[in-house]
């Protein structure tokens, strides 16, 4: 095997291990809000201070969430979040935001000079948890564009120096 193949397979298997981590921990963060029984209400709250957050301090926070593709598997992935406006009309509460990209399966990790910046409507809801006795569960799926769901972001991972990269 040529030693550039090699690079390359390493490079490929790097990729897949940072997919399977980030996979766990997806599921792991989704576990944790079904047992804590995180209310729409809450969830709402804590992306109203990220607006403030992101207005006042450019503050952007690390979000993972699931992308469906065509073959019907949901992956994780990662990216951050910069959080412009939460809206509350008509019995919905939608965040308006823009997303940098950090890794998908597809793409690996990304820069943030490298990555394209996206504009997206996100949505805020109770999702009921039937096989748990009719507990619920906040839940952010993203209303835009399908196939991106199940938005975790997780506050107290932020960062005040992408701005410039969200236009």
């Amino acid at each position: 095997m040529e030693s550039r193949e090699l690079i390359h397979d390493y490079h490929r298997w790097l990729r897949f291990q940072h997919q399977a981590r980030l996979d766990r921990e997806h599921r792991a963060a989704w576990q944790q809000l079904e047992s804590a029984g995180v209310s729409a209400q809450r969830t709402t709250e804590a992306y109203r201070s990220m607006a403030e957050k992101a207005a006042a301090q450019g503050a952007c926070y690390r979000t993972l969430f699931l992308r469906q593709h065509d073959d019907g598997h949901s992956l994780a992935c990662e990216g951050w979040l910069f959080v412009r406006r939460v809206i509350a009309e008509g019995g919905a509460t939608r965040v308006r935001g823009t997303l940098l990209p950090s890794f998908t399966l597809t793409t690996g990790a990304q820069a943030p000079a490298d990555a394209q910046a996206e504009s997206m409507t996100l949505e805020i809801f109770d999702q009921l948890l039937v096989d748990r006795g009719l507990a619920s569960v906040a839940r952010v799926d993203r209303v835009d564009a399908s196939g991106d769901s199940h938005f975790i972001t997780l506050i107290d991972s932020v960062r005040g120096d992408l701005r410039r990269h969200m236009s």
